[in-house]
């Protein structure tokens, strides 16, 4: 095999992963506003359209208050390489980037404003099996240093 077509491969792995991931996904979980507060438990839908080397979540999720926010990420991925922007329940569009390892795109999150003392933080997009995904926010705790499980929702296709 040509050293050459290697990243063609590469981009058809990552066009066929995030065809896999196209659909609409429905799920609950639950989301932490500010380190330090109690958890808030979620209901969330998704709308994920994947188009070649890009991928588009559209969606809300909405809290046992009636309280609905909508959220959004666009992913594109260049070799093995993945970018995008996530605009989260507080509004603002924060930049994404990262790699697949496996079933699990890793994100790292550039808030577009301060967010838990800093404007980082980890986000993880995984698929396990066919029909369930678990989005995942990790954010260090100013206080202590340590990660802390920020949102965690799992979805399921209907």
């Amino acid at each position: 095999m040509s050293i050459g077509l290697l990243p063609n491969l590469a981009a058809a792995n990552e066009s066929n992963f995030l065809q896999s991931l196209q659909g609409n996904w429905t799920g609950k979980g639950t989301v932490i506003r500010r380190i330090g507060t109690s958890p808030i438990n979620v209901a969330c839908s998704f709308a994920v359209t994947a188009t070649g080397p890009s991928l588009s979540m559209r969606g809300n999720c909405r809290s046992f208050l009636i309280i609905s926010r909508a959220i959004s990420a666009d992913l594109r991925v260049n070799g093995a390489r993945y970018s995008g922007v996530y605009v989260g329940p507080a509004g603002g569009r924060s930049g994404l980037s990262g790699e697949r390892q496996g079933n699990t795109i890793d994100l790292t999150v550039h808030w577009a404003k301060e967010v838990n003392g800093d404007r980082a933080a980890n986000m993880a997009i995984q698929k396990i099996g066919s029909n369930s995904l678990d989005l995942r926010t990790i954010d260090r705790d100013p206080k202590t240093g340590k990660s802390v499980i920020t949102s965690d929702i799992t979805l399921r296709r209907p």
